[in-house]
């Protein structure tokens, strides 16, 4: 389990101390406990991988916003912390598809669903969206439809 994993490299982040490690894994496990109790659960129970993953990628997206924010405020030394962070929560997310990938993907996904009309690029988006669940970035997805109808 994704979350046991988790909570036993804590300690070998203490051990080898590696703050910044541990400062991530630390916030990680504290949001899969907030994720366990919004959904009713006990603290002291586990996550299935699935909706760890979907913490996880809920944490990094909100280190790429920041990241954003930082750029655009100038403020290097945080933008540098926040990068440090995000490639540790990178380590645990699966390999996202690359922007060709996505395109082929999106090419095809429109020949089969017959769609010619740019109104209907939200049903597209849609179909793939839920083909790509947890395997492309949802920004990526849309610049690859978007890129079909210009």
């Amino acid at each position: 389990m994704l979350q046991e994993k988790i909570k036993n490299q804590i300690k070998e982040a203490m051990l080898a101390k590696e703050p910044v490690r541990l400062e991530v894994l630390r916030g990680m496990s504290a949001a899969f406990m907030n994720e366990l109790v919004s959904k009713g659960k006990k603290p002291q129970d586990v996550l299935s991988d699935e909706d760890a993953l979907q913490v996880i990628m809920r944490l990094a997206k909100q280190r790429k916003d920041s990241i954003e924010q930082f750029t655009k405020g100038n403020r290097e030394d945080l933008v540098a912390e926040e990068k440090a962070q995000l490639a540790v929560i990178e380590a645990y997310l699966p390999k996202m598809m690359e922007k060709d990938e996505v395109l082929s993907l999106a090419k095809a996904k429109k020949e089969e669903l017959g769609i010619t009309d740019p109104t209907k690029k939200g049903m597209l988006m849609s179909a793939l969206m839920k083909d790509l669940k947890g395997k492309a970035d949802g920004t990526l997805v849309k610049e690859a439809v978007d890129s079909l109808f210009a």
